[in-house]
């Protein structure tokens, strides 16, 4: 068999077009192995290939230029034919830059268009000399079907529609004879009624043109491979909720929001026409059995689900009736509180779960769904099953105290879960648990989808330092360092996640694995997905363990500044003045009040006449916070005024202007962030103010611009493709200006904000002005609801007032559901893609339903890293779902922002 494949593509000087794939003619997936096109003249490129037998394979082209690879857009090309016949091949290159291609991710696919039934007949032709043509678009309607119309017979001859197959969907062909067919072939495609067969839209443009095909061979077929219908008019649209799945209130839940609640929601959504619904992180936290355990993006396991989400009812009833009466009362005064309690939510399901695991284990490890679960996750499964029993066993997550098993070894956690070994059911009962919360999550995917709504999830961007990543594979980790963000209006200290930072150069030598391991689980649940922080794809902003503030980080990776680059720019570098805390006497009253004679006596040295250092017992921020700050167990609060010194001490410490850089072979520096508010900095000459000015707005702002754009391609474009969900940026705080081009080069959605504008010199932006690939929307959960940030400042509520939303006059004091309303309905209309608007703020423009203590809707403070997670709706889903008055309004506020329609 002869196979011949084309594409246009009109290349520039030096570039070359190749074909990579599957099997060992095409490489492999081995870029330097791949198949070279052949050019033809006119931007034709030819391949053509010989096979002894029929072949099964998948493909992709690529544009080499210089060296680099440019692969283009979408999954892999599939090839698959079952006769000798020679098969000649008409593909278009799928550009990266490209809306439409976010149109064929599972959200789409998969929930939204999937069609109700399979459309399958035969070929439509006998015909050894035919025509398959092929079409890639997921975008039908519910009870709509793709179909193509032409000027030859076997089309139709532009009067009756030809139906196409959807078995491979959201691929739509069909083939027919060319036997009889003249030269030129026009053609289109349509949308058609599915049960009248009645035309409902052309495709708009120009038709589509078949120019020759060589019908001198006994037996040919050309398979047209075209991509996409053409789309007049508006481009579709969509709208969606946030919340975690914490926050949910249902009758039936255990004092906190478990996965099966989503059910519920997805009636509210099915009924007011939102299309998504988008949770915060859902895995295993629990690393010290506290509060702190409340926080979603400090996961001990990028894999395992949470515990907190499994519904008890569902395991079973406790044979013991006294037992599961008292379970029955915890759950009846949990669900009564207003917010989650999340030490007791967690501290009685624990307990549950060994309860109903000793009564259940010996029929559920038997289950055949059992036995299929375990032997697809085992791989995961039994460290983090070995990871959670060592946590307990010695009462901390902090696995460098763990003795012989400090260090990680395979034969070591081998032997611990051994089924033999006395102490297996302490390892099995979390495989027991982690089967049911897969069992009842899917449960509600299959749920979602069947009523078309999509599920889509959030990938933080760190993991803890004490997780079982940070156990088993600790090359990938930079465990020496803590990833943070730099300040901004939110937080003017920046921010300190304590996670650890990726070793990206460790990461690339297999092509990413760990990541594409990490989203193709996340792809079992969830159809798009929210990166947490997508800036730290570029570089993340990291900070010193011994720092606590994020105003000491600095950029990873990073081009920094050699000693003689700043000499070079007239600034004389003395390192003692510039890289150590600068601590005069004349200041530190402003930091210590009525306490700063006892500071000096008992905190300070003096180095000089009215200089100071800090004593080596308080010379980094790490000891001054674990000097003041009790034990997080303890219920010792620390006074106002060992607040007051500690905090003081520690912004003493922020009193530099260059940050040492140390992955730098030569002694490097970057300029500290936000040193222009330092003491240091202003006591500074006026010529050295000018020239380290100049300096700070080049390195922040134009220096890595290149740089930084060519490390997020090395590591986006491999794992984003992974799991075929659609993908969102949260691209907030302190961007680049290469930030947007990427994404947008990548199908990535952007968020926008209208509290936190993309333009600087603007104080609000406008739903009307956000980019198509992009979700708009009111809030997130690190900031104060809509209500909220009405309250916080009058000056600035009443600007917002009178400019964007056009009202004259003096703004009403509080958020009134009628103002809440007219903010939804801007942001509705906008031109973006989706509009998902948290729980919090849809109920808030009804003033019957709104919960009137508003300062306990918000979900987290960033600055905040002791903050509770603990919000929940005070409206169970039961109510909001018979809330008729307020789900007739939404649904028309939706429906007149056309977006609920399919087309």
């Amino acid at each position: 068999m002869k196979l011949t494949i084309r594409i246009n593509y009109h290349t520039s000087w030096g570039e070359s077009l190749w074909i990579c794939g599957s099997i060992k003619a095409l490489g492999k997936w081995n870029e330097s192995m791949a198949y070279p096109m052949i050019y033809i003249g006119n931007g034709e490129w030819e391949a053509v290939l010989n096979f002894k037998s029929n072949k099964t394979f998948e493909y992709k082209y690529f544009l080499k230029s210089n060296n680099n690879y440019f692969w283009e857009n979408g999954l892999n090309r599939v090839f698959n034919f079952e006769n000798d016949t020679d098969v000649d091949i008409r593909d278009f290159w799928r550009p990266q830059v490209e809306s439409k291609n976010t149109m064929l991710s599972k959200v789409f696919t998969q929930v939204l268009m999937k069609p109700e039934k399979t459309i399958a007949f035969k070929s439509g032709t006998t015909s050894n000399k035919a025509i398959c043509f092929k079409l890639r678009e997921a975008r039908v309607p519910k009870g709509k079907q793709m179909a193509i119309i032409g000027n030859t017979t076997a089309l139709g001859n532009w009067k009756r529609p030809i139906k196409l197959n959807n078995t491979e969907y959201p691929v739509w062909q069909r083939t027919i004879s060319i036997e009889k067919a003249k030269f030129p072939i026009e053609y289109k495609y349509i949308i058609i009624d599915e049960k009248t067969g009645n035309i409902e839209q052309w495709e708009e443009g120009n038709e589509r043109t078949i120019f020759y095909i060589d019908k001198s061979k006994s037996k040919i077929l050309h398979v047209q491979n075209d991509e996409q219908f053409r789309f007049g008019g508006k481009p579709w649209k969509g709208a969606g909720v946030a919340v975690p799945v914490f926050s949910l209130r249902t009758d039936e839940s255990f004092g906190v929001g478990e996965f099966l609640d989503i059910k519920k929601m997805v009636d509210w959504c099915k009924k007011t026409g939102l299309k998504m619904i988008q949770v915060l992180p859902v895995n295993e936290t629990v690393a010290t059995h506290s509060w702190l355990d409340s926080y979603p993006y400090k996961s001990i396991s990028v894999l395992a689900l949470h515990p907190i989400y499994l519904n008890l009812d569902r395991l079973g009833k406790l044979n013991d009736e006294k037992l599961q009466d008292e379970f029955d009362l915890a759950k009846e005064m949990l669900n009564s509180k207003p917010h989650v309690d999340y030490v007791e939510v967690t501290r009685f399901k624990s307990r549950f779960y060994k309860l109903i695991f000793d009564q259940n284990w010996n029929n559920i490890k038997n289950s055949s769904s059992y036995k299929k679960f375990f032997s697809e996750n085992k791989s995961w499964l039994e460290p983090y099953a070995a990871f959670c029993f060592l946590r307990d066993h010695f009462k901390t997550s902090n696995f460098r105290e763990w003795g012989p098993y400090a260090e990680y070894s395979p034969e070591k956690i081998e032997k611990l879960v051994d089924p033999k070994s006395k102490k297996h059911e302490h390892i099995a009962v979390h495989y027991f648990i982690q089967y049911h919360l897969d069992k009842q999550l899917r449960e509600v995917v299959d749920y979602a989808h069947q009523n078309g709504v999509a599920l889509k999830g959030d990938i933080p961007i760190g993991i803890s330092p004490n997780s079982i990543e940070a156990w088993a594979e600790p090359s990938l980790f930079n465990l020496n360092g803590q990833a943070g963000a730099p300040p901004d209006d939110f937080a003017v200290l920046g921010q300190n996640w304590g996670f650890p930072t990726y070793n990206w150069d460790v990461m690339a030598n297999d092509g990413y694995a760990w990541w594409k391991k990490r989203l193709n689980m996340m792809a079992k649940y969830f159809d798009a997905y929210r990166i947490d922080h997508i800036l730290g794809f570029f570089r993340i902003w990291e900070i010193p363990k011994h720092a606590m503030h994020g105003l000491l980080g600095y950029f990873k990776p990073a081009l920094p500044l050699l000693v003689d680059e700043i000499l070079d720019r007239g600034i004389w570098f003395d390192t003692d003045r510039f890289t150590k805390p600068y601590i005069r006497e004349h200041f530190l009253h402003e930091f210590f009040g009525e306490y700063t004679s006892e500071v000096k006596k008992l905190y300070l040295n003096e180095t000089a006449h009215n200089s100071y250092e800090l004593k080596e017992a308080y010379n980094t921020q790490r000891k001054i916070y674990n000097h003041f700050t009790p034990d997080e167990n303890s219920e010792q609060k620390i006074s106002e005024k060992n607040v007051i010194v500690r905090d003081g001490l520690m912004a003493l410490l922020d009193e530099v202007l260059f940050i040492p850089y140390p992955y730098s072979q030569n002694p490097a520096y970057q300029p500290r962030i936000a040193l222009h508010y330092t003491n240091s900095y202003r006591e500074l000459n006026h010529e050295t103010k000018n020239k380290l000015d100049e300096l700070y707005i080049d390195f922040f702002y134009r220096r890595h611009e290149e740089f930084w754009k060519a490390e997020a391609m090395k590591k986006l474009p491999h794992i984003i493709n992974a799991g075929n969900m659609l993908v969102c940026g949260e691209d907030l705080g302190m961007v680049p200006d290469n930030v947007p081009h990427v994404m947008k080069d990548l199908n990535i959605l952007s968020l926008e904000i209208q509290r936190m504008p993309k333009n600087p010199e603007i104080e609000f932006g406008h739903p009307k002005e956000a980019p198509y690939l992009s979700v708009c929307t009111t809030s997130t959960h690190d900031m104060s609801t809509i209500r909220g940030w009405w309250e916080e400042n009058r000056e600035k509520t009443q600007r917002y007032f009178n400019r964007i939303l056009g009202h004259n006059g003096a703004a009403p004091y509080f958020a009134e559901p009628w103002v809440c309303k007219e903010i939804i309905n801007q942001h509705l209309h906008s031109p973006a893609m989706w509009t998902i608007f948290p729980i919090q703020d849809l109920i808030a423009m009804d003033g019957n339903l709104r919960w009137d203590e508003t300062d306990k809707e918000r979900i987290n403070v960033p600055s905040d890293e002791k903050n509770k997670w603990r919000y929940r709706m005070i409206l169970s889903l039961e109510e909001l779902n018979n809330a008729n008055e307020f789900n007739k309004l939404l649904t028309s506020m939706i429906h007149s922002s056309d977006r609920n329609n399919d087309l």
